[in-house]
Order: C-alpha cells, then structure tokens, then sequence
C-alpha cells in the first residue's frame, strides 16, 4: 500500500542547496515509487529579504555575509556544481554574477499554490533553472512571466500579482510562521508536521528517511 506523505519543502530560489535538495528529494520519490507518494507545497523563506532593488555582486555578497574568500567560494561553487550533477540538476559553470530579492517569485509561488496547486512543483523547478543553470535576473519580470508561460500557468493572471502588492503580506506571515518555528537555514523538508530534514542531503538520506516515516504511518 502507498503511503502518502505531506512535504512542506521550506526554500528560497537564490539558494544553489535548496535546488540540489529539490532534486535529491524527487530522485528519492521515483526510487520509492508504489511505496511513498507525496503531496509537496513549497513555502517561502528569504535568505536576504532586505536585499535592495538591482540586487549585489554575489562575491561582495558571499564576502561581506560569510567572510568568504575568493578561493573559497570558488571550492564551494565546484562542489555545488558536483552535487547538482549527482541528482542531474545542472549549474551554470561560470556561477552567477548578481544575488537578488527573490520576494516576487515568493509572490508567485504563493499565488500559484492558491490558484493551480497542481502547477506549484513545475514553477518551482523553472524558478530554480532561471536562477541557476541560465543565471538570470530574478527581480526582472520578464524572467519571472517567463517561468510562468513555462510552468503552463496564467501568465496575465501573473502579470497581475507581479504588478500589485498582491501576497505580500501573506509570503511574509508564512515566513515569520517557520522562522518562529525555528527554522533559520534552508532548504528545511518538514514531513507531515512534524519530521525535519535540514538541508541538500544526498538521495538515500531523503530515501531512508521517507522509507521509514511512512512505513511509522502505516503501523
């Protein structure tokens, strides 16, 4: 009998450990295919919600957050890109040269949970692939509305959210919910409540674990 799992995948786009994660965790969904299903919601979390409009340099940034060194973040970015490789999620190989504020695409993730549920995951990805593997401008409409179109999404209905303050308030009261929970670093897969896995953990880690939360739900 399939056990069917509520996933609440805590994350932020800007974040290169959320979408190896993402990644990892559907790799273990397919493997345990016919024993676990899911029912996944992505929820919002900024790593930089003050971050200014025209976004940073990433490497001013990576410096001035983390105290990184250049050579640092070069061993970092390569082993980003190897993880991503592991669970085929490809890394643009020359990195990104800009971080930006990634609350619009929280707007429309939010959006689209409301509206076409079904469609979440698909805009998720194409968020995480824009931001990643093609390095784009995650405050830029364009971009945006464009993984939209590909998510299969109302793109005019999007254009609408993007052009208002529309869920704002609720992106932040969903925030504030997990921050207060003590949520701090993403990506944080919380299953049905109540089991918390931190972190782009490898594929047999989210298998395992899966594995042995729904076979406690079935006892």
């Amino acid at each position: 009998m399939t056990s069917t799992l509520k996933i609440d995948f805590v994350s932020d786009i800007s974040c290169p450990w959320c979408a190896i994660g993402l990644a990892a965790l559907e790799q273990a969904l397919d493997s345990l295919k016919g024993e676990v299903a899911a029912d996944i919601h992505f929820q919002p979390f900024e790593l930089n919600p003050q971050m200014p409009s025209g976004g940073q340099d990433i490497a001013e940034h990576l410096t001035q957050k983390y105290g990184s060194t250049a050579d640092q973040q070069t061993q970092i970015r390569d082993t980003i890109r190897q993880r991503g490789a592991d669970v085929g999620f490809v890394f643009n190989t020359a990195g990104r040269g800009r971080i930006w504020n990634t609350l619009d695409a929280h707007r429309l993730l939010y959006w689209a949970e409301r509206e076409a549920a079904a469609q979440q995951p698909a805009l998720k990805k194409a968020l995480l692939a824009a931001c990643h593997s093609r390095s784009e401008n995650m405050e830029s409409p364009e971009v945006l509305l464009a993984a939209v179109a590909q998510a299969g999404l109302d793109v005019e209905r999007a254009r609408l959210v993007l052009s208002s303050g529309e869920f704002a308030a609720a992106v932040r009261e969903r925030e504030a919910f997990y921050t207060g929970h003590g949520i701090q670093s993403v990506p944080a897969i919380i299953i049905n409540d109540q089991h918390l896995i931190s972190g782009g953990q490898p594929s047999a880690v989210f298998e395992q674990a899966l594995r042995q939360i729904a076979a406690a739900q079935q006892a």
